[in-house]
C-alpha cells in the first residue's frame, strides 16, 4: 500500500460478490456470454492517443492488450507475472531491466517482443518530431516515459533494458508499460513499411517514424463489423472479434493465450449510447459500472447487487486559456458563480457520507486525493474560496457566455451545467450546455467549448488513481491531454520534480507551492471524487469493482455468471 494512503477509507459499501466458483456447481449453470456496460464511447483500440485515452478503451482491452502490470481496485499498479517481469539493474542512473514471457504471443502468432515496449516508449516519450518540431506520436501523456534515456532492444527479442537519464528515476516506474499501453508494435511496422519498430527508432528515421507514428495516432480506429485479426490481435486471455454500436463490442477467449483460460469464453461489452434499461430488462447486462446519476432513471433492481462509492476520479471544470475565459481574471470570475458546496451535497455523495477521505467533502485539491496525509495542508491553500457562489466576485468583468462541454447524454453533468448556471446568472455570466453525444477532450484544445466536465486528465468516464502524477502532468507543458493548453513554466517544473520526488515532506512542498499557482491562474477547478456505481448480477463471481481508471472489467477473464 502507497504510504500515502493513510486516512480512513471512504465506507461506500461493500465489494460486490467475490467468490470462489466450487467444482459442485454444474457446467450447464454458468451462463456462456456476459454483457458488461460502461459510460465511455468505443471508437479505437489504442488506448493512449489524446482521444483513446478519453474514451472507454482501457475499461474494454485492460485484458486484450495486457502489459507488464494492471490497475488493482486500490489504484496501484500491480505486476502482471503472466506478461513478464520488471526489475532494477546496477546503473549509475534508474535502469530497469523487462523480461517478456517466452510464451507470450500475438493471436496472430507473432510473439510479443521488445519492440512493443520500445513503440510504447517512443509514443509516449514526446521526443520524436516533425520538421516544425510538432510531436509525431498523439499521445496523451508523457509521464515516466520521457524521463527515460534510452529503450535497449535488440528487434524480435524477448528482453530489454530502460535506461532512465540522470537524475530522472520516475517514481512510479511500475506502472510504465502496463495494460493497454503495450500495441503490437509488428502491425504498426507493417503499416509502415518498416522491417521493424526498434531499427527505426534507433536510427532515427524521420521518414520511418513518421509513418509508423501516424498509423499509431490512426490506424486502430474501430470500424463497425468484424474486427480484422491481422489488424487488431490481441496478447491477452481474450481477443475483440466485432464491433458494432448495436451488437456492442465482442470479445472472446484468445485461443494463443498462454496463461490461465478465461472463466467465460464470451463477453460482451456495451459502451455509451446502449439503452441501458432495455437491456438490463432484457438480460444483456449482467456487469455495469456507470458514473453514479449519470443515467436518468436506471435502476438495476432486485436481480443485482449494487454499489455507489466514490472514485478515485476528480470530478472537475477544465477550462479554457484562451476565447472567452483567455485570462485568469475571467476564470476566477467564472469559479467565483460555481456552487462547489451545493454540488457536492445534491450530487457529489449519492447514498454514502464518509467522515473522512474519498468523497467525504468538496474536492479543494486538483493533485493530491482526500484520503492521504498530503490532502490537508495541500488543500488548505484554497481556504474557503470558491465554495458558495459569490455573485460580487463574480461580477464587473462584463458579459461572459461560457460553454461546458462533456460526453451526453449524462443526467448528473447536465443537473450540474444547469444548477451553474442558474448560480452564475445573476453575476451576468451565461453558461450554456453543451454536452454531445461525440464530445472529446480535443473539442476544448479546438475552442469548440469553453469548459470541459469530467474526471482526471478529462476523462468522460473510469478515471484516476492512487498517484499525484497523471493529475499534475495534465496540466503540464507538452503534455497532449493539457486540452486546456494551460501554460505555466513553474507547474511543469513541478510536475517533473514530483514524478521523481518520493520524500514526503518535498512531495509536500512541492504540491502545496502548485495549488497556490493554480488557485490563482484557475485552469480548472475541481469538484469532488466522481461518484460511480456497480451492479453485478445475482449469481456472478469474482467480480470487484475498481473505481479508478482501469473499471470493473480490470478483471474479466475471471468472471463467471452460473444460473
Amino acid at each position: 500500500m502507497s504510504w500515502r494512503r493513510r486516512i480512513g477509507a471512504a465506507g461506500a459499501g461493500a465489494i460486490v460478490t467475490v467468490a470462489a466458483v466450487t467444482g459442485c456447481a454444474k457446467s450447464e449453470d454458468q451462463v456462456p456470454s456476459i454483457g458488461y456496460a460502461i459510460d465511455n464511447v468505443l471508437t479505437t483500440y489504442n488506448a493512449n492517443t489524446v482521444d483513446g485515452a478519453a474514451s472507454g478503451a482501457r475499461q474494454a482491452f485492460g485484458r486484450v492488450l495486457p502489459g507488464l502490470s494492471y490497475l488493482g481496485p486500490e489504484g496501484i499498479a500491480l505486476a502482471d507475472g503472466d506478461v513478464g517481469t520488471a526489475a532494477t539493474a546496477p546503473g549509475d542512473a534508474l535502469t530497469i531491466s523487462y523480461k517478456i514471457n517466452p510464451a507470450a504471443v500475438y493471436s496472430d502468432g507473432v510473439p510479443v517482443t521488445c519492440d512493443d515496449l520500445v513503440l510504447a516508449w517512443a509514443a509516449g516519450s514526446g521526443r520524436f518530431t516533425g520538421p516544425d518540431g510538432q510531436q509525431l506520436f498523439d499521445s496523451a501523456s508523457r509521464a515516466g516515459y520521457s524521463d527515460i534515456d534510452r529503450v535497449d532492444c535488440a528487434p524480435g527479442a524477448k528482453d530489454a533494458t530502460a535506461v532512465f537519464a540522470p537524475g530522472r528515476a520516475f517514481a512510479e516506474w511500475r506502472g510504465l508499460f502496463g495494460a493497454t499501453a503495450l500495441m503490437p508494435a509488428h502491425v504498426a511496422a507493417r503499416a509502415a513499411g518498416v522491417p521493424d519498430v526498434a531499427t527505426a527508432v534507433r536510427g532515427d528515421d524521420p521518414a520511418a517514424l513518421s509513418r509508423v507514428a501516424d498509423f499509431w495516432n490512426n490506424g486502430w480506429k474501430l470500424p463497425v463489423g468484424e474486427l480484422d485479426p491481422a489488424l487488431f490481435p490481441s496478447a491477452g486471455p481474450y481477443r475483440a472479434a466485432s464491433y458494432s454500436p448495436e451488437d456492442g463490442l465482442v470479445l472472446v477467449a484468445n485461443e494463443k493465450w498462454w496463461g490461465n483460460k478465461p472463466g467465460t469464453d464470451r463477453i460482451v461489452v456495451w459502451p455509451k449510447g446502449t439503452d441501458l434499461e432495455e437491456k438490463m430488462a432484457s438480460g444483456d447486462v449482467d456487469i455495469l459500472d456507470v458514473g453514479a446519476g449519470s443515467v436518468e432513471g436506471l435502476d438495476p433492481g432486485e436481480g443485482y447487487d449494487t454499489v455507489t462509492e466514490p472514485s478515485r476520479s476528480s470530478e472537475q471544470l477544465v477550462l479554457a486559456t484562451g476565447g472567452a475565459l483567455g485570462s485568469a481574471e475571467a476564470r476566477r470570475a467564472f469559479a467565483s458563480c460555481v456552487p462547489r458546496q451545493a454540488l457536492f451535497d445534491t450530487l457529489g455523495h449519492p447514498g454514502y457520507a464518509p467522515q473522512s477521505g474519498l468523497g467525504s467533502g468538496v474536492l479543494n485539491s486538483r493533485i493530491v486525493q482526500p484520503d492521504t496525509l498530503l490532502y490537508g495542508p495541500v488543500a488548505g491553500v484554497a481556504g474557503n474560496r470558491y465554495l458558495q457562489a459569490d455573485t460580487g466576485a463574480a461580477s464587473g468583468h462584463g458579459p461572459l457566455t461560457v460553454r461546458v462541454g462533456y460526453l451526453a447524454p449524462d443526467a448528473r453533468r447536465a443537473a450540474t451545467v444547469a444548477a451553474i448556471a442558474t448560480a452564475c446568472e445573476p453575476a451576468g455570466i451565461t453558461v450554456q450546455d453543451a454536452g454531445t453525444a461525440d464530445f472529446a477532450p480535443s473539442a476544448l484544445a479546438a475552442g469548440q467549448v469553453d469548459a470541459l466536465l469530467g474526471g482526471t486528465a478529462s476523462a468522460p468516464g473510469a478515471a484516476g488513481s492512487d498517484s499525484l502524477v497523471p493529475p499534475v502532468y495534465s496540466l503540464a507543458e507538452g503534455n497532449r491531454n493539457n486540452v486546456g493548453q494551460f501554460r505555466n513554466g513553474r507547474v511543469t517544473e513541478i510536475a517533473g520534480q514530483l514524478a521523481v520526488e518520493t520524500a514526503q515532506d518535498r512531495q509536500l512542498g512541492l504540491a502545496v507551492e502548485a495549488e497556490n499557482i493554480l488557485w490563482g491562474e484557475m485552469p480548472s477547478l475541481p469538484l469532488f471524487n466522481e461518484p460511480r456505481t456497480t451492479a453485478v448480477a445475482n449469481g456472478m463471481h469474482a467480480a470487484v469493482p475498481n473505481p479508478t481508471a482501469a473499471g470493473a472489467g480490470w478483471n474479466m477473464d475471471r468472471w463467471i455468471l452460473l444460473r
